[in-house]
């Protein structure tokens, strides 16, 4: 193998490594400045995206789809 080559794989090593640390220290940011603020402030608005909070616990929380009947000219649409 020629001293090029070897050069050529071990810069390969290395940066492979500082990608997977600069993948990590992005998605660590994301998360800490955008997801968490936003989710911080959604909890304090008292927002219930799922609306589970006024559930009855003996009861399930499946809900039936709003859907129109299926015919022939609904079907012609999806392609």
């Amino acid at each position: 193998m020629s001293v090029w080559r070897r050069l050529y794989l071990g810069w390969l090593a290395i940066a492979a490594r500082f990608g997977g640390i600069q993948t990590m220290v992005l998605l660590a940011f994301f998360y800490l400045f955008l997801v968490g603020p936003a989710a911080g402030i959604s909890r304090l608005g008292g927002r219930d995206y799922l609306a589970k909070r006024h559930l009855d616990p003996a009861e399930s929380a499946w809900r039936e789809a709003d859907t129109s009947p299926a015919d022939l000219e609904r079907a012609k649409l999806q392609t």
